[in-house]
């Protein structure tokens, strides 16, 4: 996927940095701004059209000889503030991020993240959870799909628990949203329901979908969502008017929570709240989470430990 302006502005977050202004001497407040935002500019590559506002420059209590300079960085209405530190004789630009080690950033993660109600797959109560932001027209979400239910899920059982998120990227993937729909239709009356949906959709949509129209992938998903319904023997009136509706509040709320949490792609995954992006192998994914497994005082299955061992990976 193309590199978004959000992901361009986030890129400052998280790193720290030490840029020379340049040796020659302060001819003033405009000449310092325009060779700061000339460096900030540079250095993260923002494009022309995203805008760098240079905040009102404060002694530093905890940096002497420098002083605290916010800058905004901006597109539209999307807007984030960075903290900076400039030197004195204005030669020197620092971004520093300062870390509270009294708090912990994965529960952080987690707490932004609302579940509730969401259907689980594996146990409810286990220590380790993972959430999949997920995109039913996405082929890597598929590829993802599979590789929790057919290995993750089978190797770790109760010890994990997975639940799914939705984050349609619809202007990539035209149907997408209208699956998340049907998908919390159904788990608004049976979570297997969704579960089965959720196989059937990303286990052959790529088959079925192939030269229909928009709307006959639509239909089609519409038929899968009252086939699983029955199936489940949930109240069928109810679901078929839910289905008709195709109201999209909760799934809209979803990627509001994903843009917020600073996702631009799927599959994404948090494992006790670390973030994993894109497809990974299932060693990799293995190792993350017999990771998560031990900071929560629990041990890794035999054949996690085994698989992870064969592989070379470390904890």
């Amino acid at each position: 996927m193309t590199k978004s302006v959000p992901l361009v502005i986030r890129r400052i977050c998280g790193l720290a940095l030490l840029v020379c202004l340049g040796c020659a001497a302060q001819s003033g407040t405009p000449d310092l701004d325009r060779r700061i935002e000339r460096q900030i500019r540079a250095q993260y590559d923002l494009p022309p059209k995203v805008n760098v506002t240079l905040g009102a420059k404060t002694p530093s209590a905890e940096f002497p000889g420098y002083e605290a300079l916010p800058v905004t960085i901006s597109l539209g209405e999307k807007k984030s503030e960075y903290n900076f530190l400039v030197s004195k004789d204005g030669k020197s630009l620092i971004r520093v991020t300062k870390m509270d080690l009294t708090k912990d950033p994965y529960a952080d993660v987690m707490n932004k993240i609302n579940i509730h109600g969401r259907p689980v797959r594996g146990n409810k109560d286990a220590k380790v959870t993972i959430v999949n932001f997920d995109d039913f027209q996405c082929p890597y979400c598929a590829m993802m799909h599979s590789e929790l239910t057919q290995d993750i899920l089978k190797t770790y059982g109760d010890k994990i628990k997975v639940v799914y998120m939705d984050f349609p990227l619809d202007e990539i993937h035209p149907w997408a949203k209208h699956a998340a729909v049907d998908a919390n239709c159904l788990a608004a009356q049976n979570g297997s329901a969704y579960w089965n949906f959720a196989d059937e959709v990303h286990g052959h949509a790529r088959e079925w979908s192939k030269g229909m129209t928009l709307q006959q992938q639509t239909d089609k998903l519409d038929l899968i969502t009252i086939e699983q319904g029955q199936k489940a023997g949930v109240n069928m009136e109810t679901l078929q008017a839910c289905v008709k509706a195709q109201k999209d509040d909760a799934v809209k709320a979803s990627m509001n929570e994903a843009e917020l949490l600073g996702l631009d792609s799927t599959p994404t995954m948090f494992i006790n709240g670390q973030k994993v992006s894109g497809v990974i192998s299932p060693d990799e994914l293995k190792s993350i989470i017999n990771r998560a497994l031990s900071d929560a005082g629990e041990s890794a299955p035999p054949a996690a430990a085994a698989s992870q061992k064969s592989s070379g990976g470390g904890m």
